[in-house]
C-alpha cells in the first residue's frame, strides 16, 4: 500500500504544475476534513463517506474505514481486483469538471494495494455539489498499484464536456509501468474510452521513456475527436557504464478517437497502442 510519505511526495511532484493553473477548476489535493470551496456546510470527508460510510481518522492520522460501497470496475465485470475489506485514505484528489453542460466534481480516492490484490483499488467518484451533495456515480479505476489523475486530469471535448485522465503505475528496480485510462462522463455515468499501456526503462547507459499527451481536435461532432500521442524516447544517461550508450532516438505513436453517434461511443482509428503494448510486453 502506498505510504502517506509516498503520496505526499506525489503531491509535491504535481505542485509546480498546479501552481501554473489558475482558478477553482484546477486539480487539487485538499485536506480531507476541509470544506468545499465556497461552502461551510460540506467537507470532503462528507463526500468520502458516501463511498466509505464508516471512514474516520485513526491514531496514526490516516482516515480508515471498512470496505467501500458496491461499485463496478471501469473496465468491465472481468477486470480489476475485489475491493479491500478495510480502507485507508490519506490523500483526496479533487477535480471540478463539466459534463452535459453541468458543473460536477470528480474525486479520486486511492485505497492502495493490499495482500490479495495485484492492482490495488482506486475509487473515482462523481458528485453534484451545486446544492445538497449527491453521489452520481462511482467506479474502481485502478489498473495497477497506485492510481492518480494524470495532470491536468481532464480535457475539454466540447462546450460543457470534459473527459478524465487517470494513471495507474508501479515500479521495480529499473522499469516503471504506466497505464493511462481515458474516461468520459455520459448522463452522469463514467464510461471508459480506452486504456493505454506504457513502459519506462532506466539502466546505467540509457533511459527509455513513454509519455502520452492528448489533444482535442474539432471535427463537427457532438464530442470533439481526441488525438492521443505516445512519445517513445531513448537517450543516454551520461553515467560511466560498461556498455556503450545508444543513439538518441524518438518516435511518436498516435491514435485518434472519434465520436460515433450511432454507437454512442468513441472509436479509435487504429490498433497502434495495442501493438505498442505487445512490444513493451517483450521487454518485461
Amino acid at each position: 500500500m502506498p505510504t502517506p510519505i509516498s503520496r505526499f511526495i506525489l503531491a509535491l511532484m504535481l505542485l509546480p504544475f498546479l501552481a501554473g493553473v489558475a482558478g477553482a477548476q484546477a486539480l487539487s489535493f485538499p485536506e480531507i476534513d476541509s470544506a468545499l470551496p465556497g461552502r461551510t456546510d460540506v467537507t470532503y470527508l462528507d463526500l468520502a463517506r458516501m463511498v466509505i460510510p464508516d471512514l474516520a481518522v485513526g491514531k496514526d492520522g490516516l482516515y480508515q474505514g471498512g470496505s467501500p460501497i458496491e461499485m463496478r470496475d471501469i473496465g468491465g465485470p472481468d477486470s480489476g481486483d475485489a475491493p479491500p475489506e478495510t480502507s485507508s485514505l490519506s490523500i483526496v484528489e479533487a477535480l471540478p469538471i463539466e459534463a452535459g453542460g453541468k458543473e460536477r466534481l470528480a474525486l479520486l480516492f486511492d485505497l492502495g494495494s493490499f495482500a490479495d490484490g495485484a492492482q490495488g483499488y482506486a475509487v473515482l467518484a462523481l458528485y453534484d455539489v451545486t446544492a445538497r451533495p449527491k453521489l452520481l456515480d462511482a467506479a474502481n479505476v485502478a489498473v495497477d498499484r497506485e492510481t492518480y489523475f494524470q495532470k491536468p486530469g481532464k480535457l475539454s471535448v466540447g462546450a460543457g464536456d470534459d473527459i478524465l485522465i487517470t494513471t495507474s503505475s508501479h515500479s521495480n528496480s529499473n522499469q516503471n509501468y504506466v497505464i493511462a485510462s481515458l474516461i468520459m462522463v455520459a448522463k452522469d455515468k463514467f464510461k471508459l474510452i480506452d486504456v493505454i499501456y506504457m513502459l519506462d526503462e532506466h539502466v546505467c547507459a540509457y533511459s527509455r521513456t513513454q509519455e502520452v499527451t492528448l489533444k482535442a481536435v474539432a471535427d463537427g461532432q457532438r464530442y470533439t475527436a481526441i488525438k492521443a500521442t505516445v512519445t517513445d524516447a531513448t537517450g543516454p544517461t551520461g553515467d560511466p557504464c560498461d556498455e556503450p550508450p545508444p543513439k538518441v532516438a524518438s518516435r511518436q505513436i498516435s491514435v485518434t478517437y472519434r465520436w460515433n453517434k450511432t454507437q454512442s461511443r468513441y472509436i479509435k482509428d487504429s490498433k497502434a497502442f495495442e501493438k505498442l503494448s505487445a512490444d513493451n510486453t517483450k521487454r518485461f
